[in-house]
């Protein structure tokens, strides 16, 4: 096992501050790989071909990108992979996780941000369309001088961004430390995700999970899917993606003992897999990652 620890970012966010926007025109991406506490909302235009890395998802991005992080152990970068544009554009907006606390997220009006904090604490990136209903409030609140309307635009933008049916989550469940037992306090839940955190290497069947919570299997299935917007196949295979991305770049474990220890039952279906999920053979990603990540 490679013990390493990444790039801890000092944000100059202060305590007293409710957040801070920061404008750059840069020519280039040369921040590591790095995490830290606040909560970040992330616009970049005008950088066509560079590489995002949230977590365990590494993608090549548009001529526009909008990037939510609410997870301060999720890793996170941007890098210049086949961009060539020298005249790039980012607002980088960091808050305090505290900032709208329980009490006042839990209120019928701010249901959908709530909803969009648990999803971005594994990294959510945003449609074309709500980059496009957003990006004037942007860029008005970069001039805004008034610090009580600044805050109410953000708020504004937050709630034009928790209702993106074109969302995406980035990072699988194991990657993203804390994610797993985010999404209710429903006891069953609860139950069925520590069993799949624990046991995710061995043969789960359906039949048994839906057992252990007294439901049939169709009843279980209509449960699970209600309360994590993803099927139990699907969701049990992002967690074992997400513990084989973590020993990729963490272990120096072969591509077939990292398969087998995740619950990919031969190597070849765990390479499939891998590769229909996030582009990349397992070998790729470990390449890819080891060459932008730096260790301090």
């Amino acid at each position: 096992m490679i013990n390493t620890e990444l790039f801890k970012e000092v944000s100059p966010l202060s305590s007293k501050d409710c957040f801070i926007l920061i404008e750059r025109q840069k020519t280039n991406f040369n921040f590591p790989i790095h995490i830290h506490p606040e909560c970040e909302l992330n616009f970049i235009e005008n950088a066509k071909g560079a590489q995002r890395i949230v977590g365990d998802s590494i993608e090549e991005i548009d001529e526009e990108e909008l990037v939510l992080v609410t997870n301060p152990h999720l890793e996170h970068a941007w890098k210049d992979y086949r961009n060539v544009s020298k005249n790039i554009h980012e607002i980088t907006i960091q808050f305090h996780p505290n900032l709208l606390t329980d009490t006042f997220l839990n209120k019928n009006q701010m249901i959908s941000i709530q909803q969009l904090f648990r999803h971005a604490e594994r990294g959510v990136a945003f449609s074309r369309e709500s980059i496009a209903k957003v990006r004037p409030l942007l860029k008005t609140l970069t001039c805004e001088n008034d610090s009580f309307y600044s805050l109410i635009k953000l708020l504004i933008i937050l709630h034009e961004l928790s209702i993106d049916k074109g969302m995406r989550e980035l990072s699988t469940g194991q990657f993203a430390a804390n994610v797993m037992h985010q999404h209710s306090s429903d006891e069953s839940l609860g139950r069925v995700m520590d069993y799949l955190s624990r046991h995710y290497s061995e043969v789960i069947r359906l039949s048994e999970v839906a057992e252990m919570v007294n439901m049939s299997e169709s009843s279980f299935c209509r449960f699970f899917k209600q309360h994590t917007s993803k099927s139990f196949i699907d969701f049990l295979t992002d967690i074992r993606l997400g513990a084989a991305s973590r020993a990729l770049i963490d272990s120096s474990l072969s591509i077939a003992e990292i398969g087998y220890d995740c619950g990919f039952n031969n190597l070849s279906n765990f390479n499939r897999i891998f590769k229909k999920k996030k582009g990349v053979t397992p070998s790729e990603f470990r390449d890819n990652y080891r060459k932008n990540k730096t260790i301090i």
